[in-house]
């Protein structure tokens, strides 16, 4: 059996083969896998790539969903007739005029005191002479139309004056004044023909 011949240490001299330029050395020649380093461009550049093109891609999304959302509807209120929404939203004239021209309200003034309006002084206090005196100091006020004479019935608890209506309220309390009185009632059984004075003392006194 021949053994396995190794190849190492073996020259050019020891082979009958011609030689040729596989045989001649070259120290410039490239050996194996050689590969060219790459620059940091060729590394860096699909980074770059990426945040430039998703920013624009987004910014577009952006753009085209905001230009469908203003898009006018059909039957907005941009189609609506300028005519028809103008006369639905302006005031009628007549109404602004009126709005204009009323006068703020006033609340009316009381009735002035009625002097010739008939008063009767009624003495429930037994005090002899006291409903006449009282009815002169009505009279000497500007009073016209004074009576007096004595009361019959339930006296009331204090000196008071009634009147009858309402349009006589100023009028009896300008009475219960010069007289000193500090009850005036609204009471028409009470009352009599306008104005009724009960004492049941001497507001004088």
């Amino acid at each position: 059996m021949v053994g396995a011949v190794s190849l190492s240490g073996v020259s050019k001299a020891d082979t009958h083969y011609p030689e040729d330029e596989f045989d001649v050395p070259n120290p410039d020649a490239a050996r194996g896998v050689h590969r060219a380093p790459r620059s940091a461009w060729s590394r860096w550049w699909p980074f770059l790539a990426v945040l430039v093109i998703a920013p624009a891609v987004a910014y577009g999304l952006v753009v085209l969903v905001s230009q469908q959302d203003d898009t006018p509807s059909t039957g907005s209120s941009q189609d609506a007739d300028p005519a028809t929404t103008d006369a639905a939203t302006a005031p009628a004239d007549g109404a602004t005029e009126g709005a204009a021209e009323t006068p703020a309200a006033e609340t009316p003034a009381a009735p002035p005191a009625n002097m010739a309006a008939p008063i009767e002084v009624l003495n429930a206090a037994k005090i002899s002479g006291l409903a006449s005196a009282q009815a002169q100091k009505l009279t000497d006020a500007g009073f016209t139309a004074v009576t007096s004479g004595n009361f019959t019935g339930t006296a009331p608890a204090d000196s008071v004056v009634y009147y009858a209506t309402e349009d006589l309220a100023a009028t009896a309390q300008l009475a219960a004044t010069t007289l000193g009185v500090t009850t005036v009632t609204l009471s028409a059984p009470d009352a009599g023909a306008g104005i009724s004075v009960v004492l049941t003392s001497d507001p004088s006194a």
